[in-house]
């Protein structure tokens, strides 16, 4: 688990969130050496993912319009939304009524990494701390680096915003990430509810627990390489908080989903290539939000996560006797590591984010984990239908 959804989900601590160490700026440098990667960007697993154009497979689409009590469709698409949860852990959301406030937040976003260096820098990430302008989660001298650069916030709660890192400029910026922090967060309470009537619960249990959320928004700039095929914008990763909603702020593809076992890629045109590895390159809308689910959410609803390699073996009893069990809540956070056989309702999925030859991608991430007073495990009316596999 990353270092800040580790101590949004278990400790609550919006201070020290164990920080990232400084790095070089991404577009200065594609800007200054436009032919020039240094080494620990080049991913060479990169080279040997053969990407395939696959227009068969659909990721889900949610119509929140339907989701109106007696409305013809709302069950319906209650259903699509239980299957897209359960068999994806990733989908597109349409009609969500936040099209205004997206409009507006894509604009600052675009306005900001436009400004010159020293002045984004005003909102430079500190020691200890995620918050900031720079690239999160560099821990290490020798690690890998994503190539991109982000601008990281907690509008959420509001009584422990640090406007700090609130950049001046654009000066609409504040009132804009406001009104979109606003936004987003009925939405995610508007999800959680329903997934928790498709889940058979009581919809209080589990939006309760994200009442006064820690909602964290991230904004990513990836600048074009003319060797794409060498960098990652964002590495391979499952979201570890309650529920991530992204939106795309240009057209520029590159979000990519595992699914199946494999990396399948869907672009605009025809082809089909038959290698070994698989992308699914979603294309992205808009105005639409692609949702996915975390792992703290998996964790209240009593679902576990469950990578590919674990599907490819759930079906072995030994296997499942051996690691099933309770686990504590620090060991929530090691799930992924631990390869845990799982047979969680609600799954999470693996993504990554790629880069253009020619373009720059920008795209906006906002995650939710419950309030700092919220026991994570098991809901009572869950557990006691499919036994308990999380303490409190």
């Amino acid at each position: 688990m990353r270092p800040w959804h580790r101590a949004m989900v278990t400790t609550g601590v919006l201070g020290d969130m164990g920080g990232s160490l400084p790095v070089q700026n991404v577009k200065e440098l594609a800007s200054k050496y436009p032919e020039y990667i240094p080494l620990r960007y080049i991913r060479p697993e990169v080279e040997s993912d053969d990407i395939v154009v696959d227009g068969s497979l659909q990721t889900p689409v949610i119509d929140m319009s339907n989701f109106v009590m007696g409305q013809v469709g709302y069950e319906e698409e209650l259903t699509k939304l239980h299957t897209a949860c359960k068999e994806w852990g990733f989908f597109q959301l349409i009609n969500h009524g936040a099209s205004e406030a997206i409009e507006h937040m894509k604009v600052v976003t675009e306005e900001f990494f436009k400004l010159p260096l020293e002045e984004k820098m005003a909102c430079a990430q500190v020691p200890n701390n995620i918050e900031g302008y720079g690239q999160a989660f560099v821990v290490s001298e020798d690690q890998k680096l994503d190539w991109g650069d982000m601008l990281f916030i907690l509008p959420l709660p509001a009584s422990r915003r640090n406007l700090s890192f609130w950049p001046q400029n654009p000066t609409s910026f504040k009132s804009t990430l406001e009104e979109y922090s606003s936004k987003l967060q009925s939405i995610s309470t508007t999800l959680l509810g329903l997934m928790a009537k498709n889940l058979g619960v009581n919809p209080e249990e589990l939006t309760s627990k994200f009442e006064d959320c820690i909602q964290g928004i991230r904004t990513n700039y990836y600048p074009p390489c003319v060797h794409a095929d060498k960098v990652m914008g964002l590495a391979p990763h499952s979201d570890s908080v309650g529920l991530t909603l992204l939106i795309h702020v240009n057209e520029v593809q590159g979000l990519q989903i595992r699914k199946n076992h494999k990396w399948h890629s869907k672009k605009s045109g025809n082809g089909l290539t038959s290698l070994k590895d698989y992308v699914i390159r979603v294309k992205e809308g808009q105005k639409d939000i692609f949702y996915t689910i975390g792992e703290s959410e998996k964790a209240v609803k009593n679902a576990l996560f469950k990578t590919e390699e674990e599907r490819a073996v759930e079906n072995s009893p030994s296997k499942a006797e051996e690691e099933a069990g309770l686990k504590l809540d620090d060991e929530i956070e090691e799930e992924k590591q631990k390869k845990i056989m799982s047979n969680g309702e609600y799954s999470s999925i693996e993504h990554r984010a790629m880069v253009n030859v020619e373009q720059e991608r920008l795209s906006i991430a906002a995650f939710h984990s419950p309030n700092m007073e919220a026991e994570i495990g098991p809901l009572p009316d869950f557990a006691q239908k499919t036994g308990a596999k999380y303490k409190q």
